[in-house]
């Protein structure tokens, strides 16, 4: 995790898993989903919290999700259809539900397809956020599978390369394998330069942006660090940044996700389909439909001893590879408790006075 975006220890509340579960899901009910769906919905964001992806957990997105409920942007119950199926894949409209409420249900079922017949996908159109992405992969892992995730996130905020104007969201990818003694290879990345919402967390906390993780109005790469605009005040690059840095393989994968997650499921282009109608597409493959689980698991062991115990070029201490660090927080986190900024705090606790939910934290 880079420093810039982590909570200056000044103004760290450390909260505990239990109680910001209890407010998270405390809001979700508030807003009228079930209780089924508001507990699935805080899973998503507080495990994000744990992994150390706070971008994408409480701090950014609740308070998002609230506003857009309460504009009647949300859905909190919604009527989720299948328009096609098969028996190694599915296509859903989520009824304009929180990605987070509806997705993991699309990968458990991709999970299901994937355990009778080797690989299950489901294609989501029409949905809200979708969350930390790592969260739908890890969830077919832990039924010895490779899982995989991709979201088509609107078109207002990535420019491709030599572009004016914007026409991807961040479309970000998420890919997770299992190990043995080793964490499981976890990988989540936008197909920008950085997360938008990790935008928003510098914001917060008063740190810069670097060389090339933006643009102007005009799709002009902003090449010194500057302080993160407000939204519609910026573009972002595609992964690489400028062409001769290598911008054109972001643009492709962003590309590659409108086609697998918005097309494939009916929902369109990002630009078209709009910024809270996003389409997900997600994918379970049984290892043991190609081989042993234990082999595989075994041999991935051997890849993984390998980059995490070399020895790190100079001034680094250690060599990661993805997901590694997420799992290490994971454990001081659920430990000691999550460091969440005190603004973030403030926020949980006014909106609990002002709809009358009786928590405080911490």
């Amino acid at each position: 995790m880079l420093k810039r975006f982590l909570v200056p220890e000044e103004d760290r509340v450390f909260v505990s898993e239990e109680s910001v579960r209890y407010a998270t899901q405390a809001i979700f009910l508030e807003m009228g989903l079930s209780e089924r769906d508001a507990e699935q919905a805080t899973d998503v964001l507080v495990v994000s919290d744990l992994r150390g992806c706070e971008s994408h957990g409480v701090s950014n997105m609740l308070r998002n999700y609230v506003h857009e409920y309460r504009r009647g942007e949300l859905n909190p119950k919604p009527n989720v259809k299948t328009l096609r199926e098969s028996a190694v894949s599915a296509t859903w409209d989520a009824d304009q539900a929180l990605g987070i409420q509806v997705g993991p249900r699309a990968m458990e079922l991709a999970i299901e397809k994937a355990g009778e017949s080797g690989i299950g996908a489901v294609a989501i159109r029409n949905c809200g956020h979708v969350g930390m992405l790592a969260y739908y992969p890890m969830m077919a892992i832990a039924h010895d599978m490779i899982g995989f995730c991709m979201v088509s996130a609107g078109g207002a905020l990535q420019v491709p390369v030599f572009g004016s104007e914007p026409v991807f969201g961040t479309n970000p990818i998420a890919w997770a394998a299992p190990a043995d003694k080793h964490a499981p290879f976890v990988f989540d990345v936008a197909t920008t330069q950085v997360a938008a919402n990790k935008l928003m967390l510098t914001r917060r906390i008063g740190s810069k942006l670097e060389p090339g993780w933006i643009t102007t109005l005009e799709g002009e790469p902003v090449m010194e660090s500057v302080d993160s605009p407000d939204y519609g005040g910026f573009h972002m690059l595609p992964f690489g940044g400028t062409r001769e840095n290598g911008g054109h393989k972001g643009y492709g994968f962003a590309t590659i996700v409108d086609i697998m997650a918005g097309i494939l499921s009916g929902n369109g282009p990002g630009f078209i389909a709009g910024r809270l109608h996003h389409s997900q597409f997600v994918m379970a493959i049984k290892i043991d439909s190609f081989v042993d689980v234990e082999i595989f698991k075994a041999d991935l062991d051997k890849l993984l001893e390998k980059l995490s115990t070399m020895k790190p070029t100079k001034g680094h201490d250690r060599v990661y590879y993805a997901g590694l660090i997420e799992h290490e927080e994971t454990a001081l986190r659920k430990k000691e408790g999550i460091p969440y900024h005190r603004e973030v705090v403030d926020w949980f606790n006014g909106i609990s006075d002002e709809l009358k939910l009786g928590f405080s934290l911490p």
